[in-house]
């Protein structure tokens, strides 16, 4: 078994442009996900997919500082940049992390793992508070690379293309889709929301006083604080 995190992202978001490259408290929010995924302990490799295009190059130097592998491929077409990256490092299993979470918990991509090796579904997810008690934005999303494939083959829509795992989402009636609460009763907060789509998000997360390597008990107890 080889487990793959890949982390999508690039420069070119329309909400908030150049977003990898803000500062948060200090550090690029990319760094901020690269630090914090690098904190998995189950992850066999990690890879940061970015777009080809000119835009991105700034962000590939930054990641190259970073000394995490990185790889370029479609802007558009997600799914063929994933798959690429799949066959290149030999994935048995693709772990999507999205890099506009920020707060995203290494031990959390663990959890998830852990629960997709015991109950083995098509697809098992744990990033966003659907069926489940998570806060948004501080887990991710794991498939095979085998389902991934015919995923791959199949998706013919720019929207299943460029959404990558939106296929099975879109088609939850064809496949196995299991997610969970978490382990610990005071991550169980799932109104609050931690990935950054817009300035005011960005905002929100620039106002508190987070240190990178915060966990998630902390960084909750640190939005329950009453002002």
């Amino acid at each position: 078994m080889k487990r793959v995190g890949i982390i999508q992202a690039r420069l070119g978001s329309t909400r908030l442009p150049l977003k990898m490259l803000l500062s948060l408290h200090g550090k690029p929010i990319i760094e901020w996900v690269v630090t914090r995924v690098r904190q998995s302990k189950l992850l066999d490799e990690i890879v940061v997919a970015i777009p080809n295009t000119k835009e991105n190059n700034t962000l590939a130097k930054y990641l190259q500082k970073l000394n995490v592998k990185v790889h370029r491929g479609s802007e558009n077409d997600v799914l063929s940049r994933f798959y690429k990256v799949a066959k290149e490092y030999n994935a048995t299993h693709i772990i999507r992390i999205c890099a506009d979470n920020p707060l995203i918990d290494g031990e959390e991509i663990d959890n998830l793992i852990k629960f997709y090796e015991k109950e083995q579904p098509d697809y098992a997810y744990n990033h966003i508070p659907k069926n489940n008690n998570y806060p948004d934005g501080i887990g991710a999303e794991m498939v095979s690379f085998e389902l991934f494939e015919k995923i791959h083959n199949d998706a013919k829509e720019q929207g299943h293309r460029e959404h990558c795992l939106s296929y099975i989402t879109d088609n939850y009636d064809k496949f196995n889709i299991k997610t969970f609460d978490p382990l610990d009763n005071l991550l169980c907060y799932p109104e609050l929301k931690f990935d950054v789509d817009t300035f005011s998000d960005y905002e929100k997360l620039a106002m508190k006083d987070i240190k990178i390597n915060i966990n998630s008990k902390e960084l909750i107890a640190l939005f329950l604080e009453k002002k």
